[in-house]
């Protein structure tokens, strides 16, 4: 059974200090191509802020991007994975929770975000691989 340690070991940790911008914020997601970073205060998970967060909590209501820091619109204290965690347990978190993002952690350390699109690349990888096998 795979676990997220083995899907996440050679990625970058994606991550930004609470106190910057949503603009800093957004341009670094942007640069990154990725669509949620986790939010760190004195070096420790405080939230998530992901392209739906700016979207609700700053576009549509209004607010300014360069002035509202990034952890008054995070998504705060958000449910982490163990990085032994199976994909699968990972699956069923997100579907019965209805998160397209996790933090992965190991004791308090954070070793990175899984999204929904990585578990379930890694899924269809893996069926992939089961159908090969039973035609060969």
């Amino acid at each position: 059974m795979t676990t997220l340690c083995d899907l996440v070991k050679d990625r970058k940790i994606y991550s930004l200090d609470g106190s910057r911008t949503v603009l800093d914020a957004a341009r670094y997601m942007m640069e990154h191509n990725v669509g949620a970073v986790a939010v760190l205060r004195e070096g420790q998970l405080a939230g998530i802020l992901s392209e739906r967060d700016i979207m609700n909590r700053v576009v549509a209501v209004g607010r300014t991007p360069g002035t509202t820091a990034a952890s008054e619109v995070m998504t705060p204290n958000p449910r982490a994975v163990s990085i032994n965690e199976s994909i699968e347990e990972c699956l069923f978190i997100m579907r019965e929770f209805g998160f397209r993002h996790l933090p992965i952690v190991d004791g308090r350390e954070l070793k990175g975000l899984v999204s929904l699109r990585d578990v379930l690349m890694h899924h269809a990888a893996e069926l992939d691989r089961q159908s090969r096998r039973a035609a060969s």
